[in-house]
């Protein structure tokens, strides 16, 4: 069902669980579409079409029981197990999120950490050991992983890449300013905080903030 899912959708549903998550926190025991829509950011519509990919376990007129969807959307999701993540480049950003202190809570569970840098290898970083990038198969082997931070200046990111999906990695969360290219199978997920930048001042108009709003 997973891969039938359109990304557009697949982002929405992480929303929900998120927003369903926070009214788990608080007790609420059912919630309504319109409830959903109005904390998700869209329509009680999109709420219930999206919604409807995951199976039919609402109520019309009651809502859903926030117990069940959350069981639901996790498992649409693929977030019914822990996955164990490596982190490939030990520089600020890696740095960062090794010392992230909720993978825990989040179904994830940083499990490598590598560097090519002699200066950082046998080094920790949070809780975990930096490794060599020669180590990464072995440590792959050893913890089952299948996701990974690719931390790595842009000119590396390809190279890394490459060790990833040869050691057995198949989703990337790519930090790295590059376009990466990996074979069928393999998932690329990028983090463009530029490009975030750049659609910020597309909605902008170009036009300094004093401007936005006032007629000439």
């Amino acid at each position: 069902m997973a891969a039938s899912i359109p990304p557009a959708t697949v982002g929405r549903l992480v929303t929900y669980l998120r927003v369903v998550d926070e009214f788990a926190a608080v007790g609420v025991e059912r919630v309504s579409s319109d409830e959903l829509g109005e904390r998700a950011g869209t329509s009680a519509f999109q709420v219930r079409k999206d919604l409807a990919t995951c199976g039919r376990f609402g109520t019309r007129g009651s809502g859903y029981t926030v117990a069940t969807l959350e069981r639901e959307l996790r498992r649409v999701l693929g977030l019914t197990r822990s996955w164990p993540v490596a982190i490939v480049g030990m520089g600020r950003i890696g740095q960062a999120l090794a010392d992230y202190p909720n993978f825990g809570r989040q179904d994830f569970v940083l499990s490598g950490a590598f560097d090519v840098d002699p200066a950082k290898v046998g080094m920790r970083a949070g809780s975990l050991l930096i490794r060599h990038l020669d180590d990464l198969p072995d440590v792959v082997r050893e913890h089952g992983i299948e996701m990974a931070f690719l931390t790595v200046p842009a000119d590396a990111a390809q190279d890394a890449a490459k060790a990833l999906v040869g050691a057995g990695v198949r989703g990337l969360l790519n930090f790295a300013p590059a376009v990466i290219h990996v074979p069928a199978g393999v998932f690329v997920e990028s983090v463009d905080f530029v490009g975030g930048l750049q659609r910020l001042a597309f909605a902008l108009g170009g036009r300094p903030a004093s401007t936005v709003g006032i007629d000439g």
